[in-house]
């Protein structure tokens, strides 16, 4: 609580909310979308449902809601919704999309885009072939559909098509319809339909009431078809005939909304026909059953189908009969697990041996449920899939920032979250409150988490602090595999004696909590080990030197610019000092241009102009239209301005300090007065502008410097930084 109200503290300290609205309008290269939702799950996984439920039943369940619990199991949490109620900007808050069986819309083919830009993955899952108007042609039934039936049909198909297309990859049922979907994706990921724990527990009672039960003398052979359209057992009809001739104790069941074939008419009496009207029914309907069957015609439709009628029939000890063919090709043990059949003679010897052996019966049942346990329960099958969505995933990371700000230490943070972005991370800025769900910086867009009104159980590789307000609540997140602290300055410093500050800024140099330091300065990396033993990694601080035009001065001309920086409400800036040496220059010879992203000009300052919380793309432009930099601070981890004006081809003139003295070289690239030495500064500025030679040395160093300093050369440190 103390570190909560630290930072709400600090909130109402830094900047008032509608302040913060307005910088961001000023804030080159930014994009921002404000949050439609009040609340935001912010998760692994997102499935966006394609099926409609009352139709596919059993797709949804086994596509959707098993795999929701298969990871659940995993340490994936995950959401779902269905695609007409989509709205793109909500797939920022996960890793990974999942679209199941959703056919193309504009909303999708956005969130698609959307996702993409942010780094996070997309798949899509489907349990057929209704990808493609190629293997509609190939099926039977469709053949039999009116024209505006079949042209509804191939119409979803080619939506369906589309939407995957657009993704990834895809996950599905069976090796054979992972061949076909590699034609369209080349990532094909297959995860078996597997039943849920709620299948599982039904079934365990319902083998109970079974066990319970009197023993029966006719023996039920079951048929349990998904498909109006059903005509399968026609292609075993001779072989049912004679099993129902020999054999006058054998009932048939019937299950599904289907009509019954005309070949059974002569057996109605030993016929009968169920509909399912909840998939909870399906334990105790297989609990009646002695035999079950699954004969399949040979085409692509069937070719590709999973597993789930031998499986739920297993779950009952209940032994199958089933075409060779498919995946019962693959996953059935013959005598041992199941019957495979190739023709009707082979369904004939089938049945009949199944028929008149009770306890063969039995084994097969037996057998077939213990590989059931193993093999086909959401939870024993959490590993693969969950193994699987972590393996395609971009690695996570998040920057917790306290605002939006515009300041050097935000646009090293920013700079960073580029480079990874660029290097394919899926990269989030976290802030304690804000409006906004995006932000786009130099070209680059970033999920924004706002901390006020977001669950957050998302999986992170790397959560980064990076202000001593943070440090405390990034422990918060359990599902972190890092946690980082980016050390940017002394931040104890950043307050006056006695101020609240001080005490929470210095306790997080103490941090016993597993926090791994990284830091953007040599100085910092030096004081964090020499005074708290806390080893940091280091990586330099850039610029982006092709965004900067450069000129040589003439400082011959009757008044010259002299820009001056900072912050004039921060004590450690300094700016005081600047304007000291301001008053005794003279007026006549001289123009003040004052430029600050927080503090104003103070009543006594002499500033002929004033900027204020300049874009930072903006900045270099008035750099390039000044002379000299006058940097009075005496606190900076790392000081950007003098080397932006060097890049300008412009002169500096500081106060060192342990920020500036790992890039600043007093009479090579730079000029150093003595903080509080007034006198000192003017003198060097009246040397820089009498000496000629010195300003030619200083310009072509100046420049060196600048250009040596290009993000660019430092990308792979920063990586390393992340990647440790």
């Amino acid at each position: 609580m103390y570190y909560i109200n630290s930072i709400s503290k600090f909130l109402i300290f830094c900047i008032a909310f509608f302040i913060l609205l307005k910088s961001l309008k000023k804030i080159a290269n930014i994009t921002v979308h404000t949050i439609k939702n009040n609340k935001r799950n912010i998760k692994d996984v997102l499935f966006i449902n394609g099926y409609n439920i009352k139709i596919e039943p059993n797709s949804y369940r086994y596509r959707l809601r098993n795999q929701m619990e298969q990871i659940k199991a995993g340490f994936l949490e995950s959401d779902e919704i269905d695609y007409s109620d989509l709205d793109p900007f909500i797939v920022g808050n996960y890793r990974i999309i999942i679209f199941v069986h959703c056919p193309w819309t504009i909303k999708i083919e956005e969130a698609i885009q959307y996702a993409k830009d942010l780094n996070k993955k997309v798949f899509f899952d489907t349990d057929d072939l209704l990808i493609d108007k190629i293997y509609i042609d190939m099926i039977p039934y469709v053949q039999t559909l009116s024209p505006k039936e079949r042209e509804n049909f191939d119409e979803k198909a080619i939506l369906l098509g589309k939407t995957l297309k657009l993704c990834d990859g895809a996950i599905t049922i069976t090796e054979s319809l992972s061949k076909e979907l590699k034609n369209y994706v080349s990532n094909v990921f297959i995860n078996h339909n597997v039943a849920s724990e709620e299948i599982w527990k039904l079934s365990q009672n319902a083998l109970l009431n079974k066990s319970m039960k009197k023993k029966r003398e006719s023996i039920i052979i079951g048929y349990i078809s998904e498909n109006i359209h059903d005509n399968n057992l026609e292609m075993i009809k001779n072989a049912l005939i004679k099993i129902l001739e020999e054999f006058k104790n054998t009932n048939l069941l019937l299950i599904g909304d289907f009509t019954v074939p005309n070949f059974l008419n002569n057996y109605s009496n030993r016929v009968e026909k169920k509909v399912l009207n909840d998939y909870k029914e399906l334990p105790n309907i297989f609990s009646n059953l002695d035999i079950n069957l699954v004969p399949m015609e040979k085409n692509i439709y069937n070719k590709v189908k999973g597993e789930n009628k031998w499986f739920e029939a297993a779950l009952m000890k209940v032994p199958t009969i089933a075409s060779n063919y498919g995946v019962f090709k693959k996953i059935i043990k013959q005598n041992i697990t199941g019957l495979l059949s190739s023709d009707i003679k082979d369904w004939y010897r089938s049945l009949k041996y199944l028929i008149e052996n009770e306890n063969v019966r039995k084994n097969i049942g037996k057998n077939a449920y213990n590989v059931c346990q193993r093999k086909y329960n959401t939870i024993y099958t959490s590993l693969g899939i969950t193994n699987f969505i972590n393996s395609i995933t971009n690695r996570h990371i998040g920057f917790y920032i306290p605002s939006l700000h515009s300041t050097g230490g935000f646009y090293v943070i920013m700079n960073h979250a580029c480079i990874l972005k660029d290097e394919g991370w899926d990269v989030e800025l976290i802030l304690p409150e804000t409006s906004l769900n995006l932000f786009e910086y130099q070209g680059h867009k970033f999920n924004i988490i706002n901390l006020k009104n977001s669950m957050i159980t998302v999986e992170y590789d790397i959560i980064v602090a990076t202000f001593f307000t943070t440090v405390s609540s990034i422990l918060n997140y359990y599902k972190t595999k890092r946690r980082l602290y980016l050390v940017q300055n002394y931040e104890t410093n950043f307050y006056p004696y006695g101020d609240y500050f001080r005490g929470i800024a210095e306790r997080t140099y103490f941090t016993p909590f597993g926090i791994e330091y990284i830091t953007i300065s040599k100085w910092c990396e030096k004081w964090l080990w020499k005074k708290y033993r806390k080893k940091s990694l280091y990586a330099p601080n850039g610029i982006d030197f092709d965004n900067f035009t450069s000129r040589k001065r003439n400082l011959k001309k009757k008044k010259l610019r002299i820009l001056i920086e900072g912050d004039s409400s921060s004590h450690y800036k300094n700016v005081d000092e600047s304007f000291k040496i301001i008053e005794k220059l003279d007026k006549n010879n001289f123009e003040v241009w004052y430029l600050s992203y927080r503090g104003k000009p103070k009543d006594w300052y002499l500033v002929d102009k004033f900027f204020y919380e300049i874009p930072h793309d903006k900045v270099s432009q008035i750099y390039y239209k000044c002379d000299i930099l006058l940097k009075s601070s005496w606190l900076e981890s790392f000081s950007y301005p003098p080397l932006e004006m060097m890049a300008t081809g412009g002169y500096c003139i500081v106060v060192p300090n342990e920020g500036n003295k790992e890039y600043l070289k007093d009479n090579e690239n730079c000029l150093f007065y003595e903080l509080g030495d007034i006198d000192g500064a003017i003198e060097c500025i009246n040397r820089l502008i009498s000496d000629e030679e010195l300003q030619q040395h200083l310009y072509e160093n100046g420049l060196e410097t600048a250009r040596g300093r290009d993000w660019k050369n430092y990308k792979d440190q920063i990586i390393s930084l992340y990647n440790n």
